[in-house]
């Protein structure tokens, strides 16, 4: 899943949410240092990734892309699913979208010192071009694409795929619906755990 998502996962607890955005920054354990709050929001960060990564649904919508692009359909879905997402935000999310936008990057920007230090050059690029919002707009996921493909270490046609998305967009949508609320529940039954552990 990409950021708006575990961001919306997270629920209201602003530490859940720091954490779950700060996810793809933290790599190898968890730093012991941090509010418990936020390091259950890395670790909650990880789980969804876990699931999702194995979910039959998500397996077989990998299957949608062809080469040279199913090696990096992983990638293509965690984004889709934000536009998805961001596309029908007030199906999974009583705030509006531009409203929960604007507070995301606010709280991202009163803790900017608890940050991983590279998470502040992605944090500029939200406010630059105004996401999570933005992921509402096709336009604005083959330009996340296409930063993305830029950063990885190979030659990649990530640049390219927008137009293999869009036909696929129903099939996409369809599964998204299957997918999301069941990761939706299994988030709820993952902290429900945990409250009950702790």
């Amino acid at each position: 899943m990409n950021h708006l998502a575990h961001a919306v996962l997270a629920g209201p607890d602003e530490d859940l949410i720091l954490g779950g955005l700060s996810g793809d920054f933290v790599h190898g354990p968890v730093p012991t240092d941090l509010r418990p709050g936020v390091a259950r929001g890395i670790r909650l960060h990880r789980a969804i990734d876990v699931y999702t990564d194995a979910h039959p649904v998500v397996a077989e919508l990998r299957r949608l892309f062809d080469p040279p692009f199913r090696r990096y359909a992983g990638i293509l879905l965690d984004i889709w699913f934000d536009h998805l997402l961001a596309r029908d935000f007030a199906r999974w999310c009583d705030t509006p979208l531009a409203l929960y936008s604007a507070a995301l990057l606010a709280l991202l920007r009163r803790h900017a010192a608890e940050l991983p230090p590279q998470m502040h050059g992605f944090v500029a690029y939200m406010q630059r071009n105004e996401l999570p919002a933005a992921y509402a707009d096709a336009a604005m996921i083959g330009r996340a694409l296409a930063g993305v493909g830029t950063r990885l270490s190979r030659a990649n046609p990530l640049h390219q795929a927008l137009p293999l998305l869009l036909e696929r967009d129903a099939a996409l949508q369809t599964g998204f619906e299957v997918f999301f609320p069941q990761l939706r529940s299994h988030v709820q039954a993952w902290l429900a755990d945990r409250t009950a552990q702790s």
